[in-house]
């Protein structure tokens, strides 16, 4: 079965230092680069998320300023 446009599923091993390399297309894809800081959100019931790294000043906007548009 094709995926959806714009939706892609890889696959990592995990090392003996519970390292992971993240796919080359995934890295290209998402403009991942050496040196570069990830988020990683975990929910022990749906799993493991790595956010777009734009996705932080979102994400501390609606932690220290309330719900996202509140301009509380």
């Amino acid at each position: 079965m094709p995926a959806p446009k714009g939706k892609y599923a890889w696959t990592a091993t995990v090392g003996e230092k519970g390292q992971i390399v993240i796919p080359k297309q995934a890295r290209d894809i998402f403009g991942i680069k050496p040196g570069d800081t990830l988020l990683l959100l975990g929910d022990e019931e749906r799993g493991i998320a790595i956010p777009p790294k734009g996705a932080f000043a979102e994400l501390f906007g609606i932690a220290f300023n309330g719900k996202e548009g509140d301009e509380t």
